[in-house]
């Protein structure tokens, strides 16, 4: 597995407000990809709530750290 990770330092309110919108941005595609190909999963409802929890912690406009981290499977996708 390779892994790819990418960390932003939130050091301001102009930082704290990209973050925001994000990690908006971010919830709203998973909430879409969740109502269409996700909508008969039982993890849909659970990874839905991960990533509200996150865009909620967003709005709080306070110093920290965001990290992402991409870890890609070298065996592909199951066809």
């Amino acid at each position: 597995m390779t892994t790819h990770e990418a960390t932003f330092e939130i050091e301001s309110k102009t930082d704290a407000y990209a973050v925001r919108k994000i990690l908006e941005q971010t919830y709203n595609t998973v909430r879409e990809e969740s109502r269409t190909v996700r909508s008969k999963s039982t993890d849909a409802d659970e990874l839905l709530e991960s990533f509200k929890s996150l865009e909620e912690a967003s709005k709080e406009h306070a110093p920290g750290r965001l990290t992402i981290t991409y870890e890609v499977d070298e065996d592909g996708f199951d066809r």
